[in-house]
C-alpha cells in the first residue's frame, strides 16, 4: 500500500473560493518567508484573515500548502521560461547571452522570498503528479537549450546531453548556493558557461 502524500483537498471551482486559495496561498508565502518551516496553520489562517477551518477545508496541513505553492511556482516559472523562448528564437543572441537570459529568468522567479524557496525545494511533497509538471517544464527547457546550442556550434557531440547537464547543474547551483545571493544570475551563468566553452 502507497503512503499518502499531502496535497491539497480539494481543487477550487467557484470564484469565491478561488480567491480563498489564493488569500491562503499568498498568507502562506508570506508566514513561511518570515517563520520558515516553523510556520503553524494557525498562523497561517490568522494572517490570511480566515478560520483554521476554511484552511482546512482546503489543506490538511502545512506540507500541503508548501505543495500548492510549489506547483504554483512550477508553473509560473514555466511559463515564463516560454514567453523568453519565443523572444529568444526572433532574435538569436549569442550563446553567452542566452544563458545570461535563461539564468536572469531563473533567478528572478526565485528573488523574492528566498527563505521560501529552500522550504519548497526541501520540503514540499513530491506527489506523482507535480513530478510530472516539473519534469516536462526541464523538459522543454533543455529542448530550447539544445536548440542553441546547436545553433551556436556550442554542447559537444552531444547537445541534448549538454543541455541536460545545465538545467540539473543550474537547479543544484541556484537551490543549494546561489539562491540569497545579490549576483546570482551572473554568477551562475558565468558557471554554465564554463561547461559549454
Amino acid at each position: 500500500m502507497g503512503v499518502a502524500i499531502d496535497t491539497p483537498r480539494k481543487t477550487p471551482r467557484q470564484q469565491r473560493s478561488r480567491h480563498t486559495v489564493e488569500v491562503l496561498l499568498e498568507a502562506a508565502a508570506q508566514v513561511f518567508e518570515r517563520e520558515g518551516y516553523d510556520a503553524t496553520t494557525n498562523r497561517i489562517a490568522e494572517r490570511a484573515g480566515y478560520s483554521i477551518g476554511t484552511l482546512y477545508q482546503y489543506f490538511p496541513n502545512k506540507r500541503a500548502l508548501l505543495y500548492a505553492l510549489a506547483e504554483r511556482h512550477v508553473r509560473a516559472t514555466g511559463a515564463r521560461f516560454g514567453e523568453l523562448f519565443v523572444r529568444l528564437r526572433a532574435e538569436p543572441p549569442t550563446w553567452e547571452d542566452t544563458l545570461a537570459s535563461l539564468c536572469e529568468v531563473l533567478v528572478a522567479e526565485h528573488r523574492d522570498r528566498p527563505r521560501l524557496h529552500v522550504l519548497m525545494h526541501r520540503y514540499a511533497p513530491r506527489a506523482p503528479e507535480a513530478v510530472a509538471v516539473l519534469d516536462a517544464v526541464r523538459a522543454e527547457v533543455v529542448d530550447e537549450l539544445t536548440w542553441h546550442l546547436r545553433r551556436c556550434g556550442r554542447g559537444g557531440s552531444d547537445p541534448a546531453r549538454t543541455a541536460a547537464l545545465l538545467v540539473h547543474t543550474a537547479d543544484a547551483q541556484l537551490h543549494g548556493v546561489l539562491l540569497d545571493q545579490e549576483d546570482a544570475a551572473r554568477t551562475l551563468a558565468g558557471s554554465l558557461a564554463a561547461l559549454t566553452r
